[in-house]
């Protein structure tokens, strides 16, 4: 396996970071600590990171900050989205669930789906990508 970086750039100056090995420690207090010092969070209503990136999965933290949607969508993969802070209202066809603080959730592929920040709310975002499912 080919180890994967990923290089600074002029939005996030903190940006070199190991993607891929075959061993990948994950530091969330220290992303989660430079997403809320970028630029991006000041003037959005979300900013994230790609913490993982391989052929078959990834993993994003995201922050977004009270009442900020993601409107209705689907994916092409599972997805699990995890709560570390805050609480989100994720609805998915016909079901809405609130998750808080230490709980998850597990979706299957092309099921379309849509959230929303109920606070101040980091969570961790998994997800396979096509190549996983063949």
């Amino acid at each position: 396996m080919k180890e994967k970086f990923n290089k600074a750039t002029t939005q996030r100056l903190q940006g070199d970071r190991i993607m891929d090995a075959p061993l990948v420690t994950i530091d969330l207090h220290r992303f989660t600590k430079q997403i809320r010092e970028e630029k991006a969070w000041e003037d959005s209503d979300r900013n994230a990171i790609t913490v993982f990136k391989t052929d078959g999965m990834r993993i994003v933290l995201v922050a977004l900050h009270k009442n900020a949607e993601m409107s209705k969508h689907t994916a092409d993969g599972m997805i699990s989205v995890q709560v570390l802070e805050g609480q989100i209202l994720f609805t998915a066809e016909e079901q809405s669930v609130e998750i808080r603080h230490g709980e998850m959730l597990a979706l299957h592929e092309n099921i379309p789906h849509s959230l929303l920040a109920k606070e101040e709310t980091i969570f961790l975002l998994t997800f396979t990508t096509t190549l996983a499912l063949k």
